[in-house]
């Protein structure tokens, strides 16, 4: 289940994801997109590896894993929570930044995201491609373009790029043996509406 309340454990995976309130666009421009992406970087990027990604016009979707801590904050119960606490109020530094400078740049009040962001844990191989193949392929599936290269605003053309990144494009590709059967894979349909009800979308 999607679950806003699930933690966020050193070590594991997560599959996050909101989108705007009411559904309404959460970027605009491309200058919006590249905000978002450099607040991201100063954020998650310290507590979270990333392996995909996906910014839409109106929702997003990452695929990360938590990192562990420095060892001296496992000593007790009490270093577990402030490690937790930490990597949470990241997530909404993030959030809270990108909604500050939304709102100023178009003179707007309130709320942009929907809810407190939701979260999947993902726990095998099978599932960590079957999302990253569901994130690469959302602008196809609505309608953006007709194959995931096309699309600007995702990880997958950092994965099949030779450009220096903070993405885990290795461990991708080692996840679908090399690159050519990544690229075989996006090519395939996939079942959208499996995966939704799987997360629960």
């Amino acid at each position: 289940m999607a679950n806003p309340q699930i933690q966020l454990e050193p070590g594991n995976y997560y599959h996050i994801y909101n989108r705007g309130i009411d559904s309404c666009n959460i970027f605009r421009e491309n200058d919006n997109y590249e905000h978002f992406l450099a607040l991201y970087d100063k954020y998650i990027s310290p507590v979270a590896n990333t392996f995909a990604w996906v910014l839409m016009k109106n929702h997003f979707h990452l695929l990360l894993q938590i990192l562990p801590p420095n060892p001296e904050g496992f000593k007790n119960l009490q270093g577990l929570r402030t490690t937790e606490k930490r990597i949470n109020q990241q997530f909404s530094n993030l959030f809270n930044a990108y909604t500050k400078a939304f709102n100023k740049r178009y003179d707007r009040t309130g709320s942009l995201l929907e809810h407190t962001f939701r979260r999947k844990q993902i726990d095998s191989e099978k599932y960590l491609k079957q999302v990253i193949l569901y994130i690469h392929n959302n602008p196809v599936h609505h309608g953006f373009c007709e194959h995931a290269r096309e699309y600007s605003w995702s990880s997958y053309l950092s994965c099949i790029s030779i450009k220096p990144t903070k993405l885990r494009r290795d461990v991708v590709l080692g996840w679908f043996d090399n690159e050519a059967n990544f690229k075989y894979w996006h090519k395939q349909k996939i079942k959208v509406e499996e995966i939704d009800e799987w997360l629960e979308i």
